[in-house]
């Protein structure tokens, strides 16, 4: 089968690294060799722009010099780690893509959505998730799970209306991308979380086949 890409959403505390590292262990189990790729991040550049972008220290940060960067680690992504990844036939299993700038950037901070379409069409182009899996839950509950003795970090340390923005935006954009973007609950256990995510590759594995055939 070609490569395919697939993408994990979803507000802090829903695991979505947690998720995206087992979905490809178990695809590489499946015989389909699978690549993890992280926004911001995964990329020298993306790294020393997640930095930047998590630093507690700078804020309040411009939303649109915030934005800005989020698609500059993109860029850095989609060149060095998801292009070639998917030109070599591996999948790819992405922590976070677009649509976090939507839910987070605009829904959440108030960019207008017109700027976040004009670096989507800019940045992104015509690359897109073939199946896009948001891991939704309540924000308190993923914030819960956050909590601890460590140090939060700038987006963390952000309000709970602010992260009841960005599910509705997460959710507002899975219902109007209802083809190519399923909703998880991932406010159950890690067991059953897990099982789901499965399933739905699992059928979409099938229904390619099928298409394909």
């Amino acid at each position: 089968m070609t490569a395919r890409f697939i993408v994990l959403e979803g507000v802090e505390g829903t695991g979505k690294s947690t998720h995206a590292a087992y979905l490809a262990d178990w695809l590489a189990k499946q015989g389909r060799p699978a690549v993890t790729a992280r926004e911001p991040g995964g990329t020298p550049l993306g790294e020393r722009l997640r930095a930047l972008l998590l630093d507690p220290g700078i804020s309040p940060m411009p939303p649109q010099a915030e934005v800005l960067l989020m698609f500059a680690a993109r860029s850095a992504s989609i060149s060095e780690v998801i292009l070639p990844a998917l030109e070599s036939g591996a999948w790819v299993v992405c922590d976070r893509f677009v649509e976090s700038s939507y839910a987070y950037q605009a829904y959440g901070r108030g960019v207008p959505i017109e700027h976040v379409r004009a670096l989507d069409r800019q940045i992104v182009g015509k690359l897109r998730p073939d199946l896009t899996m948001i891991l939704d839950a309540p924000p308190e509950v993923g914030l819960a799970r956050k909590a601890g003795p460590g140090k939060r970090d700038r987006f963390e340390q952000e309000s709970l209306k602010f992260f009841e923005r960005v599910r509705e935006g997460y959710l507002h954009r899975a219902e109007a991308g209802a083809d190519r973007c399923i909703v998880v609950d991932a406010s159950r256990e890690l067991a059953e979380v897990r099982k789901d995510l499965v399933a739905a590759v699992s059928q979409f594995l099938e229904e390619k086949a099928v298409h394909d055939g």
